[in-house]
């Protein structure tokens, strides 16, 4: 468990001789797997919420008040994610939740934060989070099912037609693997060869073989997150498959890179965002302000390269606090209207717009098809 504060506001507490409670007027928590399996994704969402809540808190705060960030750490459990969920709710009396680093604890957190009508924005990727709408609940990143329209457009533009799936049985991987069979024949593709692996699994080299002897597979597509689209890779490479890989945005990072080695990850191709290409942007991309601002911040503050997961926790961060400022209020109801008010807010993840009936705020346009070349990411045409 992780309960924490800013420096920044701690020191400013103990320069004024005030008490936590006095100085922290508005409180938003967070419930991240800042540890356990889902850590090489939490851990740079709870350190961009801290270093965020820090700056703002140094330039004045939201409209004169100080922000206290009470962050937990719930190691990628959803049982401790509800627990905390309830702690923020009841006991720490938060206006506002951001977390949910995976799916199975966003669930948990939502169902707490509904019940008692506190604004939540996850930062998992299943579409189950905001499908069908729920008052209280947004989130920032894509959803899988549009990362697959996003593969399936890629794999029209070159013709495939026929594919094979290797998919990670864990919520990310089992979710993405449905909507993506929910979605392909909307694109004239057809999943000749269908196998999957349990996310703890060390080889992968029995499905894969099966899939490379599968007659007129064009190109093979890994729904997956953690570690086991790297063994996929790897494996992949190994078995010498000639045709085209292809992985989900749940392993859109440079740690994917390293953990896969950067000759098996060459040509690798996946939807992400434009903060793994934030160098390689048009100087007119809508976005390029928002991205370049937030890799300085975080690299400064770390001393490690940005990544898609802690964008996420920048984006929810940015689409709280400007809620908050247009609200007016601390009235988590006047908040929640805030947030889906939001038109045209641009992130690292996208520009969001959010309605009644979207509280994603992201259409495909977000997403960049990217590949993986000399170890680097790159845009595709």
């Amino acid at each position: 468990m992780k309960k924490t504060l800013t420096t920044t506001t701690l020191g400013l507490m103990a320069a004024l001789g005030l008490s936590t409670a006095a100085q922290a007027e508005i409180k938003l928590g967070a419930s991240i797997s800042a540890s356990g399996p889902a850590a090489f994704l939490g851990d740079p969402e709870a350190k961009t919420l801290e270093m965020l809540v820090e700056a703002l808190n140094a330039e004045g705060g939201i409209n004169g008040e100080k922000i206290e960030l009470v962050l937990y750490d719930d190691n990628g459990d959803p049982n401790k994610a509800r627990t905390f969920a309830t702690r923020l709710v009841e006991d720490d009396e938060v206006v506002a939740i951001i977390g949910g680093t995976t799916t199975g604890t966003s669930m948990s957190i939502l169902a707490v934060a509904e019940d008692a009508e506190v604004p939540f924005i996850s930062l998992a990727g299943a579409i189950d989070i905001i499908q069908p709408v729920k008052p209280y609940t947004f989130k920032t990143p894509h959803t899988d099912r549009m990362a697959c329209q996003k593969i399936f457009e890629d794999m029209q533009k070159q013709g495939y037609t026929k594919i094979g799936m290797i998919s990670g049985t864990d919520g990310f991987g089992a979710s993405m693997q449905a909507q993506c069979k929910s979605v392909v024949a909307d694109y004239g593709i057809e999943v000749i060869a269908d196998e999957t692996y349990d996310p703890k699994d060390a080889d992968m080299t029995a499905q894969l073989t099966k899939i490379r002897n599968t007659d007129g597979v064009q190109a093979v597509l890994n729904p997956g997150f953690g570690q086991g689209p790297s063994i996929v890779t790897r494996n992949y490479k190994q078995l010498a498959i000639e045709v085209p890989l292809y992985q989900s945005h749940g392993v859109a990072s440079d740690g994917f890179i390293d953990l896969a080695g950067k000759d098996a990850a060459e040509g690798v191709r996946l939807p992400g965002t434009a903060l793994l290409v934030a160098d390689i942007l048009a100087d007119d991309d809508a976005q390029k302000p928002a991205v370049t601002a937030y890799k300085a911040a975080f690299e400064a503050k770390t001393g490690t390269p940005v990544g898609t997961f802690g964008g996420y926790a920048n984006d929810a961060f940015l689409i709280m606090t400007d809620a908050m400022k247009r609200a007016g209020s601390e009235d988590p109801k006047a908040i929640r209207d805030a947030i889906e008010a939001t038109s045209g807010l641009a992130g690292t993840t996208g520009i969001y717009t959010f309605s009644a009936e979207d509280h994603l705020g992201l259409d495909l346009s977000a997403f960049r098809m990217l590949e993986i070349k000399d170890g680097k990411w790159t845009l595709v045409d």
